[in-house]
């Protein structure tokens, strides 16, 4: 007993208490919202790291802060009532991005992780928790880094509010996050994570997981106006081709509110330019994506799903079940493969597509200018596409004209619905496809549309059983075009 009575009276001077608490306010931060405050959070978890681990605790107050440097064995808790503030560029708080040292295939984003609000480099065991709020007035949403830049950016500039690199176990559970710049949440190359319970209310992308694996997102709410809101990507960012593989989804909300009213609950719909919201796969994709699976989640007032693989890497072993959609912009469902081939000019590798399962999908006011969306490549199909128990209800409209419409082929384009216009069929555009099984789809219309329910274009080995959709006099309602093997029950 004596011994126990030491040891807590030696962490009492020390600062620190016996559940291995760190103060920051006993390192020297103020929680003023005035002086900057990121030094003595640092010196907290330099001090938590060196005594083998512990939590780093941020009690109630606002923390004004440049780069905080998470360490190995370390929990940042930010507590209910805390907020970290991200310092304005004018202040130069934030450290200099690192140097990449080789070609840059990826945004500047994708490759600088120095310049951020709370960053770890090759750390394992690291987390961030609590009921707190990290606020990032001060970062840019702009993609401030550019190649041939030895320092790799604007001295001073912060652009992500978390940015992880290489760590291995990690926790991120319960915060907050408001205008998170470039991205609120940036994982790259981080094996075995958890991200649960957290809330992202963005003007950029809410939540990128890149070349990562055996990861799971769950209970998550993300509000992104004007990018994407939960990403997987497989970026050039390690200097090589890694999947993004074994991450599990479920039980997450998606919203394309105006920035700050999910927060404040005022749930404002927002002006929609060309995306929106939405769970996608892409674009970064030179690894590509296997073994992912997406549940139980929710969408407002975004757009849908997009799994796009268009940088040589490969698509495969997709099931998504169990989607809730109300108010969608653009498209429901996206699946396509490209060669816009973002990465090294000696690749030889085809961008491919397998094996890809979505079932139990409701959606209401969907836009007309796309319904679902399958396309591979002359010559090189996406295969075994299979949708089932599906039911959409979009607004309608669309001309008769449009049927006959040459609809681009994805090739080295962008790969969004929006710049590629309407689609040639309202429910399902499908085009080289190798094995597409379509069970219990049901399509309504708010309008009358005068394009097919469903055209298939170079589809191969296809089977359509229990399709309910409308179609106007003298429209067929399923229409093929260069297919075989195509059966209707």
């Amino acid at each position: 007993m004596r011994n126990k009575l030491l040891i807590f009276t030696l962490f009492a001077c020390l600062g620190i208490n016996a559940a291995s608490d760190y103060n920051v306010k006993d390192f020297g931060a103020a929680g003023d919202g005035k002086a900057l405050d990121h030094q003595a959070i640092n010196r907290a978890i330099d001090s938590c790291e060196a005594r083998g681990g512990g939590r780093v605790v941020l009690p109630a107050g606002t923390y004004l802060c440049g780069s905080i440097r998470l360490k190995d064995n370390v929990e940042l808790h930010i507590s209910a009532g805390a907020t970290i503030l991200a310092a304005p560029a004018s202040m130069k708080a934030y450290d200099e991005a690192e140097h990449f040292g080789g070609p840059e295939y990826q945004d500047g984003g994708h490759t600088y992780f120095h310049n951020s609000l709370i960053y770890a480099v090759d750390k394992k065991n690291v987390s961030v928790t609590g009921r707190g709020l990290i606020d990032g007035k001060g970062l840019t949403k702009k993609d401030t880094e550019k190649a041939g830049n030895v320092q790799g950016g604007s001295i001073g500039t912060g652009d992500k509010a978390i940015a992880l690199k290489n760590c291995r176990n990690v926790l991120i559970r319960d915060i907050t996050i408001y205008r998170g710049g470039h991205f609120g949440i940036i994982m790259t190359g981080c094996d075995i994570g958890t991200v649960d319970n957290v809330t992202i209310d963005t003007n950029r992308d809410g939540f990128d997981i890149d070349c990562c694996k055996y990861l799971t997102v769950s209970n998550c709410k993300i509000n992104t106006p004007s990018d994407d809101a939960l990403v997987l990507k497989s970026s050039y960012a390690l200097k090589r081709p890694v999947l993004c593989e074994h991450i599990a989804i479920n039980n997450c909300i998606i919203t394309g509110y105006k920035v700050g009213t999910l927060l404040d609950g005022t749930y404002i719909p927002e002006k929609v330019n060309w995306v929106c919201g939405r769970l996608k796969l892409g674009t970064e994709s030179n690894g590509g994506y296997r073994n992912i699976a997406v549940t139980n989640c929710t969408f407002m007032y975004s757009s849908g799903l997009a799994f796009e693989e268009v940088d040589q890497g490969r698509m495969e072993n997709i099931v998504v079940s169990n989607i809730s959609m109300s108010h969608v912009h653009h498209y429901p469902i996206y699946i396509t493969t490209g060669c816009r081939n973002r990465g090294p000019k000696e690749r030889t590798d085809v961008s491919s597509a397998a094996d890809i399962r979505i079932s139990n999908v409701i959606a209401d006011d969907v836009d007309s200018l796309a319904g679902i969306i399958i396309t591979g490549m002359p010559g090189h199909p996406v295969r075994n596409i299979a949708l089932s128990d599906i039911s959409i209800q979009y607004r309608g409209g669309g001309k008769k004209e449009l049927a006959e419409k040459d609809y681009r082929e994805q090739g080295t384009n962008y790969p969004e619905p929006k710049f590629a216009k309407e689609t040639p069929a309202y429910g399902l555009f499908a085009r080289h496809v190798d094995g597409l099984d379509v069970n219990n789809v049901t399509f309504s219309t708010a309008k009358p549309d005068y394009r097919p329910a469903v055209m298939l274009d170079d589809v191969t080995d296809a089977t359509i059983t229990g399709l309910k959709a409308p179609a106007e006099k003298g429209i067929k309602k399923i229409m093929t075009v260069r297919s075989k093997n195509v059966t209707v029950k």
